[in-house]
């Protein structure tokens, strides 16, 4: 527990540090420019002639202009930023929402939603399609197979960040639609003062013991989250791709009817009070809510060894953003440095993971504490959307419970 609550001071002394030198650090590459960057704000070179200015003049140590700051004047005259379904105890969005309004504190934070799933984000898009209100997200972080789906829908835009080339191809849209922020393992966050024996592999849950206590975090017909647990229980039962989707729903089928599953979208309270003292969900927001509670219950977490699969979540913007200069500056954020050790804070493998390890720019002290991915299956775009397919059409007529949101 004190390990990893060092991690936590560690972070916000990284954060402090980086918005002290905010004003002076120079970036590798320039910032795309905003959607509208008034012309006077960036003077032409030929208003400031060289004979004003001899180069023997200019001090060495002299830092060049931060590349954001035109992009955040231009986000000054929207004046806010929209999230939605970013709640603040999942991967340390509480830390980098702070973070973002320290260093741009003239742009007011809107935030939809929190408990959303991938599935209500989308909707939320195009249902304020043509609202410039405060309902109309600017920005969403949904699940990996809702980024290309959202490009073909024409729900999103391109926008490459100034750190692009550290992103893996692999993790991003070529264009710049869509790009992985940070990525996690699937575990069981066990109650241990509700639960004697935590279940160690999906198997385990269908015990009697487990009467009244599992629980999912999300609804698999609109959450990401939920939908890759499902798919999760069925990969452990040693089938593969659409055929571990339905061997997932007979699963929870099972469970249902042997009176172990707790239809709710359960979550950190629900654990911590014994409503859902076994929940499905990724081991970073297992882990920072076991800080978060600080004992108060102990909470396990356990990651099967049958089963392990990763989930990688994506940011884009909304085409319809009515902020889209704010929309970019949170992206630039999110991207940069002090963005990623955010992610690295809530125990969440930040994307440009290796590129700051071979730069040195993310401290032993935090890596170290990173849960491990070893063992788990990465699945692809086309695979999970085929999984997918098959759990949102069956979960009603094969499970037969509806998943209700808490109160």
């Amino acid at each position: 527990m004190k390990t990893r609550k060092s991690l936590f001071n560690l972070l916000t002394l990284l954060v402090f540090a980086s918005l002290l030198a905010a004003c002076g650090g120079a970036a590798t590459t320039q910032a795309p420019p905003p959607t509208q960057a008034p012309a006077t704000e960036m003077p032409a070179a030929t208003e400031m002639p060289a004979t004003e200015m001899p180069a023997t003049e200019m001090p060495a140590t002299e830092a060049p202009a931060d590349p954001t700051a035109a992009l955040y004047e231009a986000a000054k005259a929207e004046g806010m930023l929209t999230t939605i379904a970013l709640p603040h105890d999942w991967c340390n969005y509480e830390g980098m929402f702070n973070g973002f309004k320290a260093k741009y504190p003239d742009i007011e934070v809107n935030e939809l939603d929190p408990g959303a799933g991938s599935g209500e984000e989308i909707e939320a898009i195009k249902a304020n399609k043509d609202n410039p209100g405060p309902q109309a997200p600017d920005v969403i972080d949904v699940g990996l197979a809702f980024g290309p789906s959202s490009k073909e829908e024409g729900l999103i835009q391109p926008y490459k960040v100034s750190t692009w080339d550290d992103i893996p191809d692999s993790a991003k849209d070529p264009d710049g639609y869509w790009y992985v922020d940070y990525y996690g393992v699937l575990a069981f966050e066990v109650n241990t003062a509700e639960v004697a024996n935590p279940p160690a592999e999906y198997a385990d849950l269908l015990k009697p013991e487990y009467n009244g206590q599992v629980a999912l975090s999300g609804d698999p017909l609109t959450s990401n989250a939920a939908a890759l647990s499902v798919w999760a229980a069925g990969l452990a039962t040693g089938a593969t791709g659409e055929e571990a989707a339905q061997a997932g729903l007979e699963f929870f089928k099972q469970l249902n009817e042997a009176g172990n599953f707790v239809p709710i979208d359960g979550d950190s309270r629900t654990v911590g009070i014994g409503e859902t003292p076994v929940l499905i969900d990724w081991n970073y927001n297992s882990i920072a809510n076991d800080v978060a509670l600080a004992g108060n219950p102990d909470l396990a977490t356990n990651i099967p060894t049958k089963g392990s699969i990763a989930g990688m979540y994506v940011q884009s913007i909304s085409a319809y953003a009515p902020h889209p200069n704010a929309a970019k500056l949170w992206m630039e954020y999110i991207y940069s440095d002090e963005g990623q050790l955010n992610y690295a804070g809530g125990f969440c493998y930040p994307v440009r993971y290796n590129a700051m390890i071979a730069a040195g720019t993310i401290p032993e002290e935090v890596s170290s504490q990173l849960p491990s991915t070893e063992g788990a299956y990465f699945p692809t775009i086309d695979e999970i959307n085929a999984a997918k397919t098959v759990i949102t059409d069956g979960w009603p007529t094969v499970v037969g419970v509806e998943v209700k949101p808490l109160p």
